[in-house]
């Protein structure tokens, strides 16, 4: 039975929907971009990976495929059950406690950006217990204007349409953001909290985290690769 979404989160279309709102089968259609290439350029070839978030392996197969060794974690097995060839780990990412440490940590899908500020320290935590003390944590942010820029839409070269219809304040510094994805014979939307954050509260949340910044990845600062405090680069 699939659990009921959370306060604040909704989802639909055809398949199971997880409790963020997130819909299995969309995710297993939405194409890969440039993130396998920012990945690989930021970290060593063959590096062992802990991808947090790891859906149905949009981006799971991909870095199999450049040679990563990949253990993948996500809370929804309906996710997990689509990904092939990585290590799985089904559960809530801040409550993880792997016993061993990886040479990249990934938190991406703006994970970061979570509406409640604990669960967002937490989500950080997770990744530096996790990362050795010589490896790196690989954050993907929103884009600065990605709460501002409303509505818009992206059609994709796959023949899909990825719209942000509304973006609405709900209180705490938190919005309601609704997107929907239309495909030629099916449309999803998502109904999700977020915590816009600026570059000085990012970094300040990892500073807290025991991590800094050790260089944006891209130019509008989304790909972020963070180190241990006290590390080198």
């Amino acid at each position: 039975m699939t659990p009921k979404t959370r306060a604040g989160y909704a989802g639909t279309g055809p398949g199971p929907i997880t409790p963020d709102g997130c819909a299995v089968e969309l995710y297993t259609r939405l194409s890969i971009g440039a993130e396998p290439g920012i990945i690989a350029g930021a970290v060593p070839a063959g590096a062992s990976i802990l991808e947090l978030g790891a859906g149905a392996g949009r981006m799971t197969h991909p870095l199999l495929d450049l040679g990563f060794t990949v253990t993948a974690v996500d809370e929804s097995a309906e996710m997990l059950a689509h990904v092939r060839g990585a290590r799985t780990v089904c559960g809530p990412i801040e409550d993880l406690g792997l016993d061993e440490k990886f040479d990249v940590v990934m938190l991406a899908s703006f994970l970061v950006h979570a509406a409640r500020t604990g669960l967002r320290d937490a989500l950080l935590a997770a990744c530096r217990r996790h990362v050795a003390d010589d490896g790196c944590v690989l954050i993907q942010r929103e884009g600065e204007d990605y709460h501002a820029d409303v509505p818009r839409e992206i059609v994709h070269p796959a023949g899909y349409t990825v719209r942000i219809l509304s973006v609405e304040p709900v209180g705490d510094g938190v919005n309601s953001v609704h997107s929907e994805y239309v495909f030629p014979d099916a449309v999803w939307t998502q109904t999700f909290l977020a915590r816009p954050l600026t570059k000085d509260a990012f970094e300040s949340a990892l500073a807290a985290a025991d991590l800094r910044v050790d260089r944006y990845l891209t130019e509008d600062r989304v790909w972020v690769r963070a180190v241990p405090l006290g590390s080198a680069s």
